[in-house]
């Protein structure tokens, strides 16, 4: 068996498979834990089922356009453009003067 972890809503963990997922909620009254897949979809595992996975710690993914169900195609832009597209910050597109 594999190392058990305490789940933690934010934390990363892989399968032994490859699957990568986050904790997204955890209900400790129905001993419920809620993971997202990378690809978006959800899960709501029992305790019990929790503590019989076999999981890896793992670090965030550095692109989360996978729940997106995105494809770099589908940002219609290029690798120089990505970079750009990637350090935008929405906040500088505001025009708060009245």
């Amino acid at each position: 068996m594999g190392r058990q972890f305490r789940p933690e809503i934010g934390d990363w963990y892989e399968t032994l498979n490859g699957e990568l997922f986050e904790v997204v909620a955890l209900d400790e009254d129905d001993g419920t834990v809620e993971i997202q897949y990378f690809d978006g979809s959800i899960e709501e595992l029992d305790m019990d089922t929790w503590l019989e996975l076999e999981l890896m710690a793992a670090e965030p993914p550095e692109d989360y356009s996978g729940s997106l169900d995105l494809a770099r195609e589908d940002y219609n832009i290029d690798a120089e453009q990505a970079y750009r597209f990637d350090a935008m910050n929405p906040l500088d597109e505001l025009d708060l003067e009245p």
